[in-house]
């Protein structure tokens, strides 16, 4: 076999066995990307649920959040404004999100469409958000999410 030929075989075989190794077991991104589009919809159920012990299994310990206003609050102020349903959220929707995925971390942008009523007056908006999404012993958890409303 001429020298070329052999330096392409030795390539072709090296990248099947970079393939090989790099899928076995391996996770596709369309997997990660469905999980993290259930984990996010999981999130969202909470809140219009006013399921406060579900949230919590989903945020990270130091959960932040910037909200619209520029407000940051922690895992345990959200976690008491779910439980006492206040706002409570007849709506609270995710759509048009786009994932990005490094490694152990994702980012998902989107809106949040929410519906429902706070000091008993009723409100309506569409939110852009940002979450910062980590995996930790093989699940997502959500670590920090920033919100603009959206005119």
């Amino acid at each position: 076999m001429p020298r070329l030929e052999r330096k392409a075989a030795k390539r072709w075989l090296l990248a099947l066995l970079i393939g090989m190794a790099t899928t076995a077991g391996a996770v596709t991104p369309n997997q990660v990307t469905r999980e993290l589009l259930q984990a996010e919809a999981d999130v969202c159920h909470a809140f219009e649920a006013g399921n406060a012990d579900a949230l919590r299994r989903t945020l990270t310990a130091d959960f932040t959040l910037v909200d619209s206003h520029g407000n940051v609050t922690n895992l345990k102020q959200n976690l008491a404004e779910v439980a006492a349903r206040e706002p409570f959220y007849e709506e609270f929707r995710n759509h048009d999100q786009q994932v990005r995925l490094y490694g152990d971390a994702a980012l998902i942008v989107g809106i949040t469409s929410i519906r429902g009523r706070a000091g008993g007056e009723p409100f309506a908006a569409d939110f852009r958000y940002t979450d910062t999404w980590i995996r930790r012993d093989g699940k997502w958890l959500l670590a920090a999410s920033h919100a603009s409303r959206l005119p």
